[in-house]
């Protein structure tokens, strides 16, 4: 009797738990444009063939790009990634991505940031925001990391050795950014490891165990790696408080003498929130470890990958290079010297930096084509969420979504940016030609009460750079990227004005070469 009780409420629970299954994956968001979906896999099967025909490690928005053209290109696209992520809406449009962006009565500051990206917690923190604005009190600090950058140009010019720019302006930037919050040197620039910084030393091996899981699984199917990844994130966060804790009684003993040579009362990002309070509660302390890793972790990828993708586009575009070149000559006279550059960048930065406006389209230009990261959002179920898509007409409810403004594929529509949308154009936000390109439509960094409010150093950073290495240094690719040449060593340029290159270069998953 008891077996067949048994058995009978095994029937049961098999066909309760069959009849959910079906609902969750042909039933709840069968409204919204979606691949074949499968019962037991969703569209883990379907991605996994994308993922196989093509480039094995091409990044993961090149992919949902070529399953969103396999459909026909909708405004929206629904990918059912469960068990191992919530399910999940791509957008592809820029005004359905301003409606997730925006605030509401409902969501004062626009839709919650994912609770996916947890995974990233050993790295930026539980209480993580990017930044803080402030801006000119920093130039002497970023002045000065870039000098021994140059150093090291230099030596690779004499010398003609083939050199990996990500690890040289990884480290730069990691080293810039450690400057800009804490006026701390981490000797992140060093050549040998054994003179770097315990931060920097830690961090990128922190950073390596990212890089060893480049489609970020879920902890459960990976438990050794997320053990190791939390142990270290606990040995950054003991470090990073450390420091704060004595930079705070040192702030509020008396005034802290800046380690720069350029100046002696550079106000970092940390001195800044010191300001704000006069305890340094475990609260307190908390967040401000968190802030300053996301600081450590964001500010220095998105600035590494900008700084990498305009000098490869200068180096294959004669007529962005000239320009470039020929506006700085115009603002900042012949000289070259790193050492003369910065003077006059400290003396006269808030008369220079205006008139660097191809330099602006051109880093304007890089983010657009290259954006460094997307954003992700949920609403919980029941909070009646809806989208609506301007092309089709259609609401859609999105309750219990994650929802993925792909900046990738938004950034690169032809409706906007026309038959040049994924080519290199700096001159397309220059005049007229600018004007009339929807504001919307331009989106690396977010929009709205969330967007990254560091985005403004990151630009002041990418123009000291440039200001500096654009007229000292040519650059030329090789491996992957690098240009054609004839039997004469002659390139050739295409029809856009850009070298013709063998193969060309491409964005892969997460990976760090740095330290």
């Amino acid at each position: 009797m008891l077996q067949a009780i048994l058995l009978a409420a095994a029937a049961l629970l098999t066909s309760f738990l069959f009849r959910k299954l079906r609902y969750i994956r042909y039933k709840q968001y069968q409204d919204i444009p979606q691949l074949p979906t499968s019962l037991l896999w969703g569209h883990l099967k379907i991605m996994g063939e994308f993922m196989s025909n093509g480039i094995p490690d091409r990044h993961l928005d090149k992919i949902f790009e070529e399953m969103w053209i396999a459909i026909g290109r909708p405004p929206v696209m629904f990918v059912d990634l469960r068990p191992l992520t919530p399910p999940m809406l791509l957008v592809s449009t820029h005004e359905v991505a301003e409606q997730v962006s925006k605030p509401s009565k409902r969501f004062p500051l626009s839709p919650t940031k994912s609770p996916t990206l947890t995974f990233m917690a050993p790295i930026i923190g539980m209480t993580s925001i990017i930044g803080k604005e402030h801006l000119w009190t920093l130039l002497p600090l970023i002045l000065e990391k870039t000098i021994p950058f140059t150093r090291y140009l230099d030596q690779f010019a004499d010398s003609g050795e083939v050199f990996s720019m990500e690890k040289l302006t990884s480290n730069l930037t990691f080293d810039i950014i450690g400057a800009a919050i804490m006026d701390y040197d981490l000797h992140t620039q060093e050549i040998d490891r054994s003179k770097q910084g315990e931060l920097t030393r830690m961090f990128g091996e922190l950073l390596r165990l990212y890089s060893d899981d480049k489609n970020n699984l879920p902890w459960w199917l990976n438990p050794r790696l997320a053990y190791k990844r939390r142990q270290l994130g606990r040995r950054i966060d003991n470090l990073v408080r450390n420091i704060i804790r004595q930079q705070f009684a040192e702030a509020k003993a008396q005034p802290r003498i800046s380690s720069s040579t350029f100046t002696k009362d550079a106000k970092t990002i940390l001195t800044l929130s010191f300001q704000e309070t006069d305890t340094l509660t475990p609260e307190a302390l908390t967040e401000t470890s968190d802030q300053v890793r996301t600081f450590f972790f964001g500010g220095h990828d998105s600035l590494n990958s900008l700084l990498q993708w305009i000098f490869y586009e200068l180096s294959r575009t004669p007529r962005a290079l000239k320009a470039v070149r020929n506006e700085l000559d115009s603002i900042l006279g012949p000289e070259t010297g790193p050492a003369i550059i910065c003077a006059r960048l400290l003396q006269h930065g808030n008369d220079v930096f205006p008139k660097m406006r191809y330099i602006k389209a051109m880093i304007k230009e890089s983010l657009r084509l290259h954006p460094p990261a997307s954003t992700v959002r949920l609403t919980a179920p029941g909070s009646g969420f809806t989208l609506h898509t301007p092309a089709d007409g259609k609401d859609y409810s999105v309750d219990g979504l994650m929802m993925y403004s792909c900046q990738f594929i938004i950034q690169r529509d032809p409706a906007v940016f026309g038959d040049t949308a994924d080519v290199w154009v700096p001159e397309r936000w220059l005049g007229e030609a600018g004007k009339g390109i929807p504001a919307t439509s331009w989106r690396p960094y977010e929009r709205g009460p969330r967007n990254c409010i560091g985005q403004e150093l990151a630009n002041l950073e990418s123009r000291v750079i440039i200001a500096i290495i654009a007229r000292k240094y040519d650059f030329v690719k090789v491996g992957l990227g690098e240009t054609v040449v004839d039997e004469k060593g002659r390139p050739e340029l295409d029809n856009n004005g850009q070298f013709v290159v063998a193969k060309p270069l491409y964005n892969v998953s997460a990976q760090y070469y740095f330290f």
